[in-house]
């Protein structure tokens, strides 16, 4: 087995959620098992062993959970990229497309220096709406994004694709058919 099945076992499938037609890949099954958790988290931070990294950026929620351990390995500072209104000092905003409509994120505003350079992290990567809107959000305050990192890569949908296509490097971990 490689190291993508042996995690691909780790991560549960819930058919219809949350919408008839849809396989929800959960991976909290994976969070929860140590020995899953520090190999993902390892394999996303490999490519930039050494390199220097100034930020780990999290897309709410579960990339709070991956990017607050990849910034740990990193010894880069971690920041939140959360949906709009949870944070309570001055931040930037964007909207950004979603498959059933529009939605805002934000960031503090002071959370990252121009050129600073930023990883992006998530669970998963659709139709990359929200990882689109979060590059942008962060090269709108000087940002450089070095990549965007995923466990889960639906390549069916399309997002990896369109973040390479904004001149980012994509690491993902392992791709389900479908979506």
């Amino acid at each position: 087995m490689t190291l993508e099945d042996d995690l691909k076992a780790t991560v549960r499938a819930i058919h219809d959620y949350p919408k008839p037609g849809i396989v929800f890949r959960d991976i909290t099954t994976l969070l929860g098992n140590a020995w899953a958790f520090r190999r993902a988290v390892d394999e996303l931070v490999q490519p930039w062993a050494g390199s220097k990294i100034d930020k780990v950026a999290g897309m709410e929620a579960r990339g709070f959970i991956l990017g607050g351990a990849v910034a740990h390995q990193v010894s880069a500072g971690f920041v939140p990229i959360r949906k709009k209104g949870k944070l309570p000092h001055t931040t930037v905003r964007i909207a950004y497309s979603l498959e059933y409509g529009l939605d805002e994120m934000e960031m503090h505003a002071d959370a990252i220096k121009p050129g600073e350079r930023v990883i992006l992290i998530d669970d998963l990567i659709a139709t990359g709406g929200t990882a689109e809107g979060a590059v942008k959000l962060l090269r709108q305050i000087g940002a450089d994004v070095v990549a965007a990192c995923f466990i889960i890569d639906l390549p069916e949908l399309g997002g990896a694709a369109k973040l390479r296509a904004m001149d980012v490097s994509v690491r993902t971990l392992m791709t389900f058919d479908g979506h």
